[in-house]
């Protein structure tokens, strides 16, 4: 059978080519998404600044927990834990020990600062001037020559310049002084090596320095892994819908072929032996196309992810054969079982009544494909129902996709029912061509049902992806415009106390962006000056009192008090972003989580526990020119404060883009295969007197009543899941969609379906109907 499966295939080009386009595209989706969540599993960043110390001693940059089990959970701080600077003279002690340099960083003027003491770390070395003494003199580095910096003098100019930061050197003692961290370093090198066991201090080398010199990488790799596999099953699931559904429209157009094969003795497992060999020759070569494609793909999602700042430049892509290989045996098992499952019914029937077969297509749907919708209908019913009850966006994330693509599959198997449904309504489009496309949709209820599925499919996963980022971004908007009372905001760097001495200002509030950990969970934060809090801001308070808010206690929001069970007057033990335990009572609970935060803390708490403690201020009162001049940055209005940032926005749609983009393309791809499959019904129709221009409209019409009812079951399968996603996440079962955007979508999904009809359709058209016929006999 697989010789007579090479025949078939070098006979029938044109029938297998959606599936082989299909195929391809599955192994480039899965072997890019393997891409990135290997990356994030095993990437590395190559340390710059740390290059000339063997071995860096820094602190653990995870929070970690003992479990019941006896295993220990880490999860990754938010920001740089800080060693004592003692450290450095305990390690200087140990033998073996050449040489120890302690260092300090922290962000200035748009450069990464350290003090001089640390430039043997990379190793700097001097071009011109000299190392820096006193608290207004600095070193810039190579790429900053000729540079004033404001306040200071530059007395030399470095050698060398990083590529991945801006160095500026002070004075050692100037720059722990700027660092505002006492007594503490942000590490040390150590020549030529040591182990290190002091609590809380961690020996780094090789390619951990790297990680240790850029933490952002760290959070980027984190991030790669969920969004690696969140992709990535996504895209599989996608894929192997996809792949089911063009073998089974080619099924369908092959029930002659097969139908003769059994009335001429073939047996049924000859035939399902026939299309598995077919399945698995074709998956094989668009496997390994596929997958050399995906790795191209993961190239251009890295640059994609690099340019939108959510990945470091200098954090490599791992390039392995892992995820090629499971894209091609991920390519070969689902070609393999979707072809098979697709050729059960037809492999089966009765030589006796195979040709009656093809006459007229079987009524009715297979008991195991309805009971498998029903159970798809279930299970989708039930998402919705867990979906609605998920408040945060690492649960609700995954769960919203899952929930789309499990109502589009029961979509998928009740299709022939759906279709029968829509061909039984009595309405048709206008003129002859309308009576032939309602004609040829009630003969045709199966392919009108293949047609359906993609393009549900597409605008569902579209209107899915785009309204979940759009219902978050408006709701937290919306607190946000609503709670902010300032009249005006001052962007980082903004002197606070500069402010208050503008006339005319009545409150002034520090505000300062962080994260902490509460049982290893991470909680956004928002960290303020107490004084003043209630002219600037409204959180929308619903027990309790600001008045309280202080350096041991804490306001928190209601979907966090929820989640972890507080009170008004309970003490929540946390672990800031350094790594630093505190612990804090709950003075105050309010309604505005998703525009001010999980948690609102005194910014004398947290301010030392940040890696940049400049933040925004918030002013009530006095001239926007006079804060400007008072502060030295441009001075907004209040309504300027009410912009809701959201990094991740932009990398879910570029990563989710890709499904739609596969989504897309199986669009074309079926209806491709559909129009040009039907040459010969098309001739017949010219034979008996319809001409060109009517078959044409014919088929715009079919196409357009598909895509009716496509768009009208994805709009459906995308509202009840962005329902239940704004009701978890929002509290309001009401998602936002733009008027605009939702008529941009349904706009571009007609023009891609009537496109990919209108072309196939000019090829089948073209030839006459006799050289059709004759070719086709």
């Amino acid at each position: 059978m697989i010789s007579f499966a090479l025949r078939m295939l070098r006979h029938r080009k044109a029938g297998f080519a959606g599936a082989f386009v299909a195929l391809l595209c599955a192994a480039a989706l899965v072997t890019a998404c393997g891409m990135l969540l290997e990356t994030g599993l095993r990437g590395g960043v190559a340390p710059e600044r740390y290059a000339g110390a063997p071995v860096i001693v820094a602190g653990d940059q995870y929070v970690r927990q003992s479990k019941e089990s006896g295993k220990e959970k880490a999860k990754l701080l938010s920001e740089r834990r800080w060693i004592p600077a003692s450290l450095a003279r305990d390690l200087a002690r140990v033998p073996g020990v050449t040489k120890v340099v302690t260092e300090v960083s922290f962000p200035y003027a748009g450069f990464t600062a350290h003090g001089w003491e640390s430039a043997a770390l990379t190793p700097f070395t001097l071009a011109e001037g000299r190392a820096p003494k006193a608290a207004d003199e600095v070193v810039v580095d190579a790429r900053h020559a000729g540079r004033a910096i404001p306040g200071h003098r530059v007395v030399g100019v470095t050698a060398q310049a990083l590529p991945g930061q801006d160095t500026i050197f002070f004075a050692t003692g100037e720059a722990r002084r700027l660092a505002g961290r006492d007594g503490l370093v942000t590490a040390i090198g150590v020549w030529p090596g040591v182990e290190v066991a002091v609590k809380g201090a961690v020996a780094y080398t090789g390619d951990e320095r790297g990680a240790v010199e850029f933490p952002e990488a760290e959070n980027s790799r984190v991030k790669l892994i969920s969004l690696g596999g969140a992709l990535g099953g996504t895209s599989l699931l996608v894929a192997i819908m996809v792949v089911v559904g063009t073998f089974a429209l080619s099924m369908q157009q092959r029930r002659r072929e097969i139908a003769l094969l059994r009335a001429v003795g073939a047996l049924p497992r000859q035939v399902r032996r026939l299309v598995g060999g077919e399945a698995l020759l074709i998956s094989a070569a668009a496997g390994v196309l596929g997958s050399g494609a995906g790795i191209l793909l993961g190239f251009w999602l890295r640059s994609r992810f690099v340019d939108l700042g959510a990945m470091p430049a200098n954090l490599r892509l791992v390039v392995s054969p892992f995820p090629s290989i499971v894209a091609v045996l991920t390519t070969l098992v689902a070609a393999w079982v979707a072809a098979r499952v697709s050729a059960r019914r037809t492999a089966r029937i009765r030589p006796v009544e195979a040709l009656g077969e093809t006459a007229l297509p079987a009524a009715g749907i297979p008991p195991l494909r309805l009971v498998a919708g029903l159970l798809a209908l279930a299970g989708g019913v039930t998402l919705t129902i867990v979906l609605s009850g998920l408040n945060t966006e690492a649960a609700s994330s995954p769960v919203t996709m899952l929930t789309a693509l499990v109502w589009t599959i029961a979509v998928a198997l009740l299709g022939p029912l759906l279709a029968r449904a829509v061909t039984a309504l009595p309405l048709r489009a206008p003129g002859v061509a309308g009576y032939l496309a309602r004609k040829s949709l009630r003969a045709g209820t199966g392919r009108l049902a293949s047609v359906i599925v993609p393009l549900t499919l597409m605008t569902a996963m579209t209107c899915t992806i785009l309204f979940v980022q759009t219902t978050m971004g408006h709701a937290a908007q919306s607190e946000l415009s609503a709670g902010v009372k300032a009249d005006h905001v001052l962007g980082p760097g903004a002197s606070a106390a500069a402010a208050r001495q503008v006339p005319g200002v009545r409150a002034v509030t520090e505000v300062l962006r962080t994260s902490v950990r509460i049982d290893l969970e991470k909680y956004a934060v928002q960290a303020v000056t107490p004084a003043g809090l209630d002219r600037t801001m409204d959180l929308g308070v619903v027990a309790g009192s600001l008045d309280g808010l202080g350096e041991t206690s804490a306001a928190i929001s209601r979907t966090a008090a929820e989640r972890l069970d507080a009170r008004l007057g309970d003490r929540i033990a946390l672990v800031l972003g350094d790594g630093t335990p505190a612990e804090v009572r709950v003075v105050a609970i309010y309604a505005r989580g998703l525009g001010f935060g999980d948690l609102t803390l005194s910014r004398e708490l947290v301010a030392g526990h940040v890696d940049d403690p400049r933040g925004t201020v918030l002013v009530s009162g006095g001239d926007r020119e006079a804060l400007r001049r008072a502060s030295g940055v441009t001075a907004l209005d209040g309504a300027g404060t009410a912009q809701v940032e959201s990094p991740n926005a932009a990398v879910t749609y570029v990563a989710m883009g890709l499904i739609i983009a596969f989504c897309a393309i199986a669009v074309v791809n079926t209806l491709a295969m559909s129009t040009l499959a039907r040459s010969r019904e098309l001739a017949l129709l010219r034979v008996v007197g319809t001409t060109r221009r009517q078959a044409a409209r014919m088929l715009r019409a079919e196409t357009l009543t598909a895509t009716v009812v496509a768009l009208a079951l994805g709009t459906a399968i995308s509202l009840v899941t962005l329902a239940a996603f704004s009701a978890g996440m929002t509290g309001s079962a009401l998602p936002y969609v733009p008027p605009g955007t939702y008529l941009a979508v349904i706009a571009a999904v007609a023009a891609l379906a009537l496109a990919a009809t209108a072309v196939p359709g000019r090829f089948a058209l073209s030839p006459r109907p006799a050289d059709t016929l004759g070719a086709r006999e």
